[in-house]
């Protein structure tokens, strides 16, 4: 048995993936939806998304929901430079019936993976809800999701305070983590870091979600 512990950090709360990623009219689907949650930002990223450049993550369940991160870029221009949209589709899916309920979630970057050579993750965040404990503590549940820029990655973890709170393997080179981050009330503040290993168990690189790697 054990006593009862001081930071009762919510741990691998996230349904796994149940479904392979999109495909056919599904992702087709899901493209439209990205489509239209994308539309908004085209005056200001000066390119709109690439609907042949989508790359879909693996999906992970959390409240109810489904949430399916991607990545796409913008159509290129005489003029501009290179702009990444990245977010997410939800839906609820119901045993046994049809996805309903589609939210789609986006916003773009110009910070790209190939005008940073140092970067060994390239990461992507959304917060997607709250989590509360006791008085005024509790965090802010996160959906991560990204692509080891190193070869010998199988696997990433979400950790707080070098703990795993949540853990995922590589799927096609890509990962999807959901997990709390910026705890407060616990002393000091805690924010998650996403670590990569590979097949021997060994901590390749970890990159924060607030800072980028020297």
């Amino acid at each position: 048995m054990s006593p009862p512990i001081g930071r009762p950090f919510p741990r691998f709360i996230a349904d796994s993936a149940q479904e392979k990623r999109p495909y056919g009219r599904w992702a087709e689907r899901l493209r439209g939806e990205l489509e239209r949650a994308c539309e908004p930002l085209v005056e200001e990223a000066g390119a709109v998304l690439d609907l042949e450049t989508v790359e879909w993550f693996p999906e992970r369940g959390w409240g109810g929901r489904v949430y399916v991160p991607f990545t796409g870029r913008g159509a290129e221009s005489e003029g501009t430079g290179p702009v990444e949209y990245f977010g997410h589709v939800s839906f609820t899916r119901p045993e046994g019936g049809e996805p309903g309920d589609m939210r789609a979630s986006a916003d773009f970057t110009d910070v790209v993976a190939e005008d940073n050579p140092e970067w060994r993750i390239d990461l992507n965040d959304d917060v997607i809800g709250a989590w509360h404990a006791d008085g005024d503590r509790g965090g802010e549940v996160t959906l991560v999701w990204g692509v080891p820029l190193m070869r010998g990655s199988v696997a990433a973890t979400a950790e707080l305070d070098g703990e795993p709170i949540d853990q995922a393997p590589l799927d096609d080179g890509r990962f999807t983590l959901l997990a709390v981050d910026a705890v407060k009330g616990f002393g000091d503040d805690l924010y998650l870091e996403v670590a990569l290993w590979d097949r021997r168990l060994k901590r390749l690189a970890a990159e924060s979600l607030y800072d980028q790697p020297e």
